[in-house]
């Protein structure tokens, strides 16, 4: 079997809509990540039974259960509830649903790792709870965490093409369109690999030399 160049030149329409999709959800599902994490790290840290609780059961169920699974049932039983959303919006508040869960736990490794001495410098200045978590622990807990935080964006653009299962095009759903269509699948399907590798090899390297950086 030859590779068909042609077939590459034909795809690439598709491909860019696909790839545009792909980041479209890729960057607004890790906004949601990383705001609902920070959420949870910090209702599960509350001393409210009533508020730490629910949260910790609600984040362990989400991180337990398949994302796919997730996906089905916010786009095919949300809506008989009445609750109705695009492939597209569904897809991003699954992945940033999912994912939160993951990177509350990286919130929470953070604020635990800060030094038991800048809770107590805070509580010698007499700083209000409220200035201590957002001026001294939340900027040196989130420093200290940003390469894992980006290490489930790696990993939520490699899940990206679960979202086909409810109807979005991204890059494998484009790729696999093209191929039912053309009946050739070697092309679209290499287009797409050499794209997630692109996309993420760079990113990975990257995140390793900011680890490095903030190890110092």
């Amino acid at each position: 079997m030859t590779f068909d160049w042609s077939a590459v030149g034909d795809f690439l329409p598709a491909f860019f809509r696909g790839v545009l999709v792909t980041l479209q959800a890729l960057a607004l599902g890790s906004l949601i990540a990383f705001a609902l994490g920070l959420v949870w790290a910090l209702a599960q840290r509350s001393a409210r039974k009533a508020v730490r609780w629910p949260v910790t059961v609600l984040t362990e169920f989400v991180r337990n259960t398949p994302l796919l699974v997730q996906l089905f049932f916010l786009y095919y039983v949300m809506p008989e509830w009445g609750v109705t959303l695009s492939a597209l919006a569904t897809g991003v508040i699954g992945l940033g649903l999912h994912y939160s869960t993951y990177t509350a736990e990286v919130y929470r490794a953070g604020i635990d790792g800060v030094p038991a001495g800048q809770w107590e410098a805070a509580t010698a200045l007499s700083l209000p709870r409220g200035r201590t978590w957002t001026a001294v622990i939340l900027p040196q807990a989130i420093r200290r965490v940003v390469p894992a935080l980006g290490n489930y964006v790696i990993s939520m653009l490699k899940d990206s093409p679960m979202l086909f299962a409810i109807g979005v095009l991204e890059m494998l759903g484009e790729a696999r369109q093209f191929s039912s269509q053309t009946f050739q699948t070697v092309e679209p399907y290499t287009v797409v690999g050499v794209a997630f590798l692109v996309i993420a090899y760079p990113a990975s390297l990257l995140l390793r030399a900011l680890e490095r950086r903030l190890a110092r």
